[in-house]
């Protein structure tokens, strides 16, 4: 069964409450009895946001799931909205949870609104830490390096991550 990675993040409200919500819905979607693995939360400084957006919580989670890529796409949109989510503000406005793909076993997928593995993990300070701190030997389908060495290799302007929780 293939396994899921997922970012969150929330920049918006009370944000750790957001971020546990969208946990507790990823939990009812994945495979009973399967370990869900949960990164620390992160504190980040918005990329490509507004100047005055507020910073971000971040974190990644990796469940198992039994359907499709595109099945998981649709049911974390629909969490999306249940938590609060309001698309159509601007691709980087302030939002209450953001949920995004990241990898789905070793499929590669690039149709129908989901590219995956995505496009931009492997260049994002803010996705790489948190996946780095639960799998930091998975090497993503089509690539040759772990996420640890895409860590250490990270050429970015982003500030450094503060730890705001390990267990959460």
């Amino acid at each position: 069964m293939p396994r899921a990675g997922i970012a969150l993040g929330s920049n918006l409200g009370q944000r750790l409450a957001n971020l546990q919500a969208a946990v507790a819905h990823l939990r009812r979607l994945a495979r009973p009895g399967d370990e869900l693995l949960q990164a620390p939360v992160y504190q980040t400084a918005p990329v490509a946001c507004a100047d005055d957006a507020p910073d971000f919580y971040n974190t990644v989670v990796e469940i198992a799931y039994d359907g499709s890529p595109l099945d998981l796409l649709q049911q974390t949109q629909a969490i999306e909205s249940t938590l609060g989510r309001t698309r159509g503000a601007g691709h980087h406005a302030p939002r209450l949870i953001d949920i995004d793909l990241l990898y789905f076993g070793n499929t590669i997928h690039a149709a129908d609104g989901l590219t995956l593995p995505h496009p931009r993990l492997t260049r994002r300070r803010f996705v790489l830490q948190p996946l780095a701190d639960i799998r930091p030997d998975l090497i993503l389908p089509g690539d040759a390096l772990s996420i640890a060495a895409h860590l250490a290799r990270l050429a970015s302007n982003e500030p450094a991550l503060a730890r705001v929780q390990s267990v959460w």
